[in-house]
């Protein structure tokens, strides 16, 4: 907890605000100081709401000035409470709202932070372009937290993570000076690149007031299916023989455990089992193409491929639009549908493709010696490696029980994963949760590094100062 903010921090913050612009209203700040999974609840006295960037120059500089720190937050979607205060100034970027240029010569939108996902994808598709990052949360997920937190979702595979598709960020570094780097080159090899250290910062070198992103155009077809497997050996051999087959067009690689698809059958409404077998595996695969009928005859060719071979039990490809929007929310739902099972531990890490199934086989055999009894669910976007493995209390058991013995487990998990040349958070950062334990895996060199830039550009640490190093 952060020491308390001087009164006249306060009224100066609330003159340069002006009325509409700030709230210590308890109504106001309590969905903003509770993680939606409740498992973290924070404090605030103060909840800064500018509404451009010269305001949000003018809290951080007054900030900075006083030495009272800040934690900044977007649509409040984290999942490692990164975006949760303990005490600082809460600032939000909810009313940075604009859309400021699109250009479909440059394939550019230039929105600010507070602009949604949805809001992105919404605009660029009035233009017939698309931003090709997809996350379950994008009604809520927000552009500033998405470049802060280096989104990736289900897309990674053939576009990137955000880091590849952001050209250019207009900033507030620490001081309260205004980094205007809303370029919109390709190419700009001029020296140290600002924009990606800022870009899965976590809002600890500065707030990101906008951002040009890349658009790419609308694809002539698409072709969505989901394949029952007998392993997730089998899963990673289907991965290779699908790029393969369609020559880098595969958009997208999903894979979920039966455990996950019942749990969504049982308590998401509207689900359906996607095939008519019971599989252990499921893969939803996305092809896309320029040409017209192009990914539907590739993905054709796959799943006949694969099935003659064996790689494949049943497979299903959608025939609708309504179908395929089926197959994404049994996987998005993923996440929610374990909600009503009780107590779990999560983890999102990477391993390299190659090492998926060995991650899953070691882990699961770990956590069944640790844990009796425990429902392992798997899922997530195998084509970049980054699998969600999430350990639940055995069914009828003790959330308590398992809840306190969370980061013993993780701790098995997670070396686990760096044995194999992982990552211990592939998406969702390091945040108020891994934060500590990301020192057990980074070298005493990679540490002094990242706590030297950070010192640099903000001394008197005031930038959400919980997290990172």
């Amino acid at each position: 907890m952060t020491a308390p903010v001087p009164a006249d921090v306060l009224s100066r913050l609330k003159a340069v605000l002006g009325e509409a612009g700030w709230s210590q209203d308890p109504e106001r700040l309590a969905p903003k100081l509770l993680e939606w999974r409740d498992r973290w609840q924070g404090t605030t006295p103060f909840l800064a709401l500018p509404k451009t960037t010269e305001d949000v120059a003018a809290v951080v500089g007054i900030c900075f000035e006083a030495g009272v720190p800040i934690t900044t937050q977007g649509g409040n979607t984290g999942l490692v409470g990164g975006q949760i205060p303990q005490g600082e100034i809460l600032l939000s970027t909810e009313r940075l709202r604009a859309v400021r240029d699109l250009d479909p010569f440059d394939d550019v939108i230039v929105a600010e932070a507070g602009v949604t996902l949805a809001s992105v994808h919404e605009a660029a598709a009035q233009h017939r372009r698309r931003f090709p990052l997809g996350l379950a949360s994008e009604g809520s997920a927000t552009v500033g937290g998405v470049v802060s937190t280096n989104a990736g979702g289900t897309q990674v595979l053939r576009y990137g993570t955000t880091r590849q598709l952001v050209l250019g960020l207009e900033a507030v570094l620490p001081n309260g000076e205004v980094w205007n780097g809303l370029k919109r080159l390709r190419k700009d090899n001029t020296g140290y690149d600002l924009k990606q250290l800022l870009i899965g910062a976590e809002g600890t070198l500065g707030v990101v007031t906008a951002a040009s992103l890349k658009l790419f155009p609308v694809m002539a077809s698409r072709a969505t299916a989901m394949a029952g497997l007998a392993s997730a050996d089998d899963a990673i051999r289907l991965l290779a023989r699908a790029k393969e087959e369609a020559g880098g067009a595969v958009e997208a690689f999903e894979l979920m455990s039966r455990i996950g698809v019942d749990f969504a059958l049982r308590n998401i409404a509207g689900q359906r089992d996607p095939l008519e077998g019971v599989h252990p595996w499921y893969a939803l695969i996305e092809i896309t193409s320029g040409e017209p009928g192009s990914a539907e005859a590739a993905m054709e060719r796959l799943l006949a491929g694969a099935l003659e071979a064996g790689l494949v039990q049943d497979a299903a490809v959608a025939q609708t639009d309504a179908q395929a929007r089926a197959f994404w929310s049994l996987r998005e739902n993923q996440s929610p549908a374990q909600k009503p099972e009780g107590a779990t531990w999560k983890h999102d890490v990477s391993v390299p493709v190659s090492e998926v199934a060995n991650f899953l086989r070691e882990a699961s055999q770990a956590m069944v010696r640790f844990a009796p009894g425990c429902r392992i669910c798997a899922f997530g976007h195998v084509g970049d490696g980054n699998i969600h493995y999430d350990v639940l209390r055995p069914d009828g058991g003790d959330d308590a029980v398992h809840s306190a013995r969370r980061d013993e487990g993780s701790r098995i998990v997670h070396d686990i994963v760096a044995r194999l040349g992982g990552s211990i958070s592939a998406e969702h950062g390091l945040g108020a949760m891994k934060t500590a334990e990301a020192l057990r895996y980074k070298s005493p060199v990679e540490v002094a590094a990242l706590r030297a830039i950070r010192q640099a550009l903000d001394p008197k640490r005031i930038m959400n100062p919980r997290v990172l190093f």
